[in-house]
């Protein structure tokens, strides 16, 4: 029996992206682990996984708790556990796992796999910060057999500034999404009028919907900012999301005068039902990797609005949505009334999208990591030597 251990920082992470994982490999005769803080209290982690642990990594990469007490724990698991490979997720967590396993991974056969949603380090990004995270992306890269990245700037990233060698970088389209749950079928005219009665919406009023955790580098600011701007009255704008700035946001939308027309949802599990009851969906973020809330407007037909940066650039550039500039509530707004003015041209947009969806399916990803997995477990332990470059 194969043994693959999953880790990220919190069980959300979890959660939201690799349950499937799990189903999958366990349904291959895998045993499947997880590790993350707090793991083993997780409900749907406790169905999903056959064992969890739990370990002392902070999302914070400044807490000591993530090199002064981390390391040994995964260490000492991974050791007796013998797994045939690890696979961490999240940058913090990543460094945190491989600085643990530098010494064990060319000791036995144990491999271990990094999947990057989107490098610390980014085009435009603050110079000392991002220079520091290259730094310590080349470091770990040195104890890294798979390197995966999700969309196109991360992959030259990687290979220029030579992280790994080539044949050690993987390009994957996302994390998969099961496209059958985002889809016209999965949603009734019954289901978008509920959801639109509950914001006090008729049926052709125009709603832009936004699924972001209301975070800073989320740019909510921009939105409200855009949104008032826009010159249709009777439009409306929704937040689905929770978070620290949401007090803030609500107060903005009150200085702007447009609390009226702003709904802010919180935390939600209908957001197929939503995406549809949307003419489009916006997500200005300062960096991202390659944004699930845009794939999973795609994969319902309805477009996106987004900032011209790396993994949502690789979502619209080709038609499916409209870029805007990083900071610009002038120009998002003019991409709002763009919309706003052209239902049918958004209508198409939204189809395009629809289409070029498939390769980002949770199936075609699933496929892709068994081929990794078999590559990694064919390939001999060798000592890893820094890259000169």
């Amino acid at each position: 029996m194969k043994k693959l251990l999953l880790i990220t920082a919190i069980p959300n992470s979890l959660r939201a992206f690799l349950l499937p994982f799990a189903e999958h490999f366990r349904s291959r005769g895998w045993r499947v682990d997880a590790m993350a803080r707090g793991v083993s209290t997780d409900t749907e982690c406790i169905q999903a996984f056959d064992r969890l642990w739990d370990v002392d990594i902070h999302r914070n990469p400044l807490d000591p708790r993530n090199l002064l007490i981390a390391p040994s724990q995964i260490r000492d698991i991974v050791v007796r556990e013998k797994y045939d490979i690890v696979h961490v997720h999240m940058a913090v967590a990543a460094f945190v796992t491989r600085y643990a396993l530098k010494d064990v991974r060319n000791q036995g056969n144990t491999k271990v796999i990094y999947t990057a949603h989107g490098f610390n380090f980014y085009r435009g990004g603050p110079p000392i910060p991002n220079a520091i995270f290259l730094t310590l992306e080349k470091l770990a890269g040195q104890w890294t057999d798979y390197l995966v990245v999700m969309n196109q700037e991360d992959e030259k990233a990687a290979q220029r500034h030579h992280i790994l060698p080539p044949e050690g970088i993987q390009y994957m389209p996302g994390i998969g999404l099961d496209i059958s749950h985002y889809g016209h079928h999965g949603v009734t005219d019954g289901d978008i009028l509920r959801v639109r009665q509950e914001m006090g919406l008729t049926a052709d009023t125009p709603l832009f919907l936004s699924i972001a955790e209301l975070i800073p580098r989320k740019r909510h600011e921009d939105m409200l900012k855009a949104f008032a701007r826009v010159t249709k009255p009777k439009a409306c704008l929704a937040f689905a999301g929770e978070g620290p700035l949401m007090a803030q946001m609500k107060k903005l939308a009150w200085q702007l005068g447009i609390q009226d027309r702003v709904h802010f949802l919180g935390f939600r599990r209908d957001i197929p039902t939503l995406i549809q009851a949307a003419i489009a969906t916006i997500l200005v973020s300062e960096h991202e990797g390659l944004p699930r809330s845009i794939l999973e407007s795609l994969s319902m037909g309805v477009p996106a609005i987004g900032t011209d940066i790396r993994g949502i650039r690789d979502l619209l550039e080709d038609g499916c949505g409209l870029l805007v500039k990083l900071a610009d509530p002038p120009d998002l707004a003019k991409a709002m009334n763009w919309v706003l003015d052209h239902p049918q041209e958004t209508r198409r947009m939204g189809e395009r999208g629809q289409k070029a969806i498939a390769a980002y399916g949770l199936q075609h990803i699933l496929q892709l990591h068994e081929s990794l997995y078999a590559e990694a477990l064919a390939k001999v332990n060798e000592p890893v030597l820094p890259v000169l470059v």
